[in-house]
């Protein structure tokens, strides 16, 4: 194999490379060797049907293969003796038709050019020049006696009252039977039905309808279909239900004790606020390290500056302008509602591709020097996760990450991304700063806002 350069500007390159007749006649024995002993043609026995007559049915369509995969692999060669790392697949542009039917035939060299852009060399800067504050939140008081009383909100108890009239948020017991001109249809009747005025989401007018219905009390309640409904023969149409009040309940927020906490599951009280103290931890815990990670991130794009792979920007522009574009149209917007010009658009866009582009460059060089990488019980974790966000769909899930090429790639990359952050954090050793909540919330919003 001979390699020619037969031109290099900045991060590009274009080389010659030929492989001699010798080597492709050699590769093509190799497989035919191969196909002998497992190739079934009738009239012979399997693994006696002879050579010649093997390239004689087969030769065009194994040389083909033979091909392919020569320039496959010198092309992959001539890159590493190189010692040059190419930012994508290479383009091949083979000689012409003429001189291809010739290394057919097996009377010519095989000659191709082929360019691709290189990945840039990257110096990683040190870490501890990143200058990196931690923020840390303790849970106070106030903030753990908020999140019980938020907790003893969402678990209010309900107790039937003497007399009591229906209001908004009551829970109401009923009977009900809806007719449209005087004629019942399908899944408008119901028998013990408890709903808690106000959250129930019944079409407009029924819960309304309830507001002073008392228990025992029996009533015809108006209502109309919204437009939009599902059921198409119900949509738009006026609707009376009548209806039976069979028990009228009252709601009070419980008291935070040990019956409460032992109601939730806790051992005691408490355990309750050691649980609640810890998720409120976790929560503080985990704003802080996005801020964190996030002027990490600014850090790292101001400390390295290097030329980036023309290639692999527009490709992620093109993404990044891609979900802009089905945006815009899903919400039947355009550039202009957004008081936004093309131009200045595609310049801000083409900005964050560079960005991207820089830092996924400088994660992955510090990844790959340090050998740090995804294990499969953590990929096998992301995938589980995944799946979860589906119930009932997860075999469904499974199937696509196996199917999709690429697919894996999407949830290897965060947590390669994360875990290569942790490792910095580690040693850059930031200095520590101990905020309240408030301060911490209004730090994170100046982060997430720039």
């Amino acid at each position: 194999m001979q390699i020619t350069e037969a031109s290099s500007d900045g991060l590009k390159r274009k080389l010659k490379v030929v492989v001699g007749a010798s080597e492709i006649g050699d590769r093509m024995s190799a497989r035919l060797g191969e196909l002998k002993n497992t190739v079934q043609v009738k009239g012979f026995r399997k693994g006696k049907v002879p050579v010649d007559h093997i390239r004689k049915v087969y030769g065009r369509s194994l040389m083909g293969e033979v091909l392919q995969e020569t320039i496959r692999d010198t092309s992959s060669k001539a890159i590493k003796e190189r010692k040059e790392r190419a930012a994508a697949v290479p383009e091949i542009e083979l000689a012409k038709d003429s001189e291809i039917e010739k290394v057919f035939d097996g009377k010519a060299d095989l000659s191709y050019e082929m360019s691709f852009e290189v990945l840039p060399e990257i110096k990683i800067a040190d870490f501890a020049s990143l200058n990196l504050e931690r923020l840390v939140c303790d849970v106070d008081g106030v903030s753990l006696d908020k999140a019980l009383a938020q907790l003893a909100e969402r678990n209010v108890v309900f107790a039937a009252g003497d007399g009591a009239t229906a209001a908004m948020g009551d829970r109401v017991t009923i009977d009900y039977k809806g007719s449209i001109g005087g004629v019942a249809f399908d899944g408008g009747a119901g028998e013990g039905l408890s709903l808690v005025l106000g959250n129930a989401n019944f079409i407009p007018g029924f819960e309304e309808g309830l507001i002073g219905a008392k228990a025992g009390q029996s009533l015809d309640i108006n209502g109309r279909f919204p437009d939009a409904y599902p059921v198409k023969d119900l949509a738009s149409k006026d609707a009376v239900f009548a209806v039976t009040v069979k028990l009228v309940e009252k709601p009070s927020t419980p008291a935070i004790d040990e019956d409460f906490a032992k109601g939730l599951g806790a051992e005691s009280l408490d355990n309750l606020k050691e649980l609640v103290s810890g998720q409120i931890k976790t929560e503080l815990d985990g704003a802080a390290r996005m801020k964190l990670k996030r002027e990490l991130l600014d850090a790292l794009e101001k400390a390295h500056d290097f030329e980036l792979p023309p290639s692999l920007v527009a490709r992620e522009f093109d993404m990044i302008w891609n979900q802009l574009t089905k945006s815009l149209e899903g919400q039947g917007k355009t550039l202009a509602d957004e008081g936004k010009t093309e131009d200045e658009t595609k310049s801000e866009y083409k900005a964050i591709a560079e960005r991207r582009v820089r830092l996924g460059l400088v994660v992955g060089e510090i990844g790959d020097k340090n050998r740090i990488e995804v294990t499969q019980d953590e990929l096998r974790r992301a995938l589980m996760e995944q799946a979860r966000r589906y119930p009932g769909q997860e075999k469904f899930v499974y199937q696509y990450f196996e199917k999709t090429p690429g697919a894996l790639q999407e949830l290897r990359a965060p947590i390669f991304e994360d875990k290569v952050v942790d490792f910095i954090i580690a040693a850059a050793n930031p200095a520590e700063k101990k905020v309240s909540r408030e301060e911490l919330v209004r730090l994170v919003d100046e982060v997430t806002q720039s």
